[in-house]
């Protein structure tokens, strides 16, 4: 039971963290994003969630609790149980010499606090905690991961109990879930064990591991799960299943690959929380962004999003359908696979054995009179020259390329035998983008002191696009005057100082001076050194604007690319 949007926009306006309007954008945001308004006003670099709770409990004259680093014990979590806890925003976290302490996030809740007095004979002390040290608090009532999985082992071999199997392969999944992690890996070793990995921003961890004499059971309830063939252990398969247990609701897509030492199994989790991301969030700055919505708003041709695999170009994609699915108009995609339903789009799943392939889907889709059109990726000459048609007649186009940087992709295009006069007139846009880390902001600490200390912005200082940049994002600053930050590592980011992943864009847009450029089949270096000229900030000078911004550090951007 939060406290209401009004009550925490008096307290935090009134004491200049932020202003009125912003305030209010905040809010649509975190609506939108179904997230806490005190969670996003932190992640966004408004406050701490430390000085943030300290303000709203002086609000309430009772005392803030930070719970990220309380270790709730059985005894109190039993006294509440965990629907109530999460229904009431409350949790009991220590026994103090005279009763209970009681953590709230909504200090106005005054009869709920009034029960539990009643019911520990008036020895409740009352606390404020944040949303989000709550959340992390609650994570206690879920069994500690490595001990569960050590009983489950000892369960097996000595009752050799299959209901092990099933109880251990919720708990991989339920973890992924709980720790934000993308993927799960689940890779049999050639020493007789069975190592477990999570992608949780970008990176794999292993985090347990299981006897390789338990791994046919669990693959083989893996496969039951996906409706996958659980007689054949020889050959690739690929499947998908949704998870649901309580409140918990997500869908998991699964590819089981024969090795060496046995079958390897990913899963990546498709979460509720990823598809509702907003356009807004992803890492956009105010001049791209405007550029992105100018756009989405033609009613025909390309919106490219091009980058590596991994680099969030899908994320990117469904966030502008997202947009463009609010409108009075038909949208169809053909994805492979589809990883997330949006409502009031029509998707179509990929699916060679049945001959559809992304050029005969689109080929298809043209005649179901859709009025924007997504195709998952641009692989093939044929689907290349079906996509530019479509876009030339009518048609707002959105896909995704395999290229390193927006400029690349003419060539890309040329290669693919499209004709230059063609790739000219049919695309709009091309998004290029990166995935960094981003600085966890409940450990953030300025480091080092100066910006301008730094070896490598040192070196950058006379570089004219180290100049533009610094004038368009930055006016009236020197280096002297902005700070780096890192995080110091803390419960909450798994002291690795980094909680999520952040986009770097370069956003060209293709005016008249870049039409022209690749009419005539100029190079790449060519056609962006001209959107340079034209307001175009390299990928790697946004980057560095959110460094300078305290977003990333500088070590995760000079990690994925260098400035030219």
């Amino acid at each position: 039971m939060p406290l209401t949007k009004e009550k925490i926009k008096d307290i935090v306006v009134t004491s200049g963290i932020i202003n009125s309007p912003d305030f209010d954008k905040l809010s649509d945001r975190a609506f939108k994003s179904k997230t806490d308004i005190e969670t996003l006003l932190v992640k966004e670099n408004f406050t701490t969630d430390e000085k943030l709770g300290m303000l709203i409990a002086d609000k309430f004259d009772i005392p803030f609790k930070d719970l990220r680093e309380e270790n709730l014990q059985n005894d109190l979590l039993e006294m509440l149980p965990e629907v109530v806890a999460r229904a009431q925003g409350a949790v009991i976290f220590n026994k103090n010499e005279t009763g209970y302490d009681l953590a709230v996030t909504n200090p106005e809740n005054y009869e709920f606090i009034k029960q539990i007095d009643k019911a520990t004979d008036g020895k409740i002390t009352t606390y404020y905690a944040t949303p989000f040290g709550l959340a992390e608090a609650l994570k206690a009532y879920k069994n500690n991961i490595f001990k569960n999985v050590a009983d489950l082992i000892e369960d097996y071999k000595v009752n050799n109990n299959d209901n092990s199997i099933v109880v251990l392969v919720n708990q991989l999944l339920e973890y992924a879930y709980d720790n934000g992690a993308s993927d799960i890996h689940v890779e049999p070793l050639s020493d007789g064990m069975v190592a477990v990995r999570y992608r949780i921003d970008g990176i794999l961890n292993e985090v347990v591991r299981y006897p390789i004499e338990m791994h046919n059971k669990l693959v083989f309830r893996i496969k039951i799960m996906s409706h996958l063939r659980t007689d054949e252990q020889d050959a690739t398969q690929d499947g998908r299943f949704e998870y649901q247990k309580e409140k918990i609701s997500f869908d998991v897509r699964v590819s089981i690959l024969p090795v060496t030492t046995g079958e390897n199994v990913v899963m990546r989790i498709l979460s509720e929380r990823t598809r509702k991301i907003v356009l807004e969030d992803l890492g956009l700055n105010q001049v791209d962004f405007l550029r992105v919505q100018k756009a989405m708003a033609k009613p025909y041709g390309m919106v490219l999003v091009v980058g590596p695999t991994g680099a969030g170009k899908t994320t990117t994609l469904y966030a502008v359908v997202q947009i463009l699915a609010r409108l009075p108009i038909n949208i169809v995609t053909i994805e492979d696979p589809v990883e997330y339903s949006i409502d009031r789009v029509q998707q179509i799943q990929v699916n060679a054995k049945k001959n559809i392939t992304f050029a005969n889907g689109l080929k298809s889709i043209v005649r179901q009179d859709p009025d924007v059109i997504m195709v998952g990726e641009i692989r093939d000459n044929e689907t290349a020259s079906i996509a530019v048609n479509a876009a030339m007649t009518g048609h707002l186009l959105l896909s995704t390329l395999h290229s390193n940087d927006a400029a690349t992709i003419f060539p890309r295009m040329f290669e693919m035998g499209v004709e230059p006069f063609l790739v000219a007139s049919s695309v709009n846009i091309v998004i290029a983008q990166r995935l960094v880390r981003k600085v966890c902001p409940y450990c953030k600490v300025n480091y080092p002191p100066h910006a301008e200390k730094v070896e490598e912005l040192m070196a950058l200082e006379e570089n004219p696009k180290f100049k533009e940049m610094m004038k368009r994002y930055f006016k009236g600053q020197e280096l002297k005057d902005l700070k780096l930050y890192k995080g110091s590592g803390c419960k909450v980011c798994k002291h690795t100082g980094y909680l999520g992943r952040l986009g770097i864009f370069e956003v060209m847009e293709v005016d008249d001076d870049i039409k022209n450029l690749v009419t005539q089949k100029s190079s790449s270096a060519a056609i962006e050194a001209k959107a340079e000229m034209n307001g175009m900030t390299p990928m790697f000078y946004n980057g560095l604007v959110h460094v300078l911004s305290g977003l990333t550090t500088l070590d995760e951007l000079l990690g994925m690319s260098n400035p030219e």
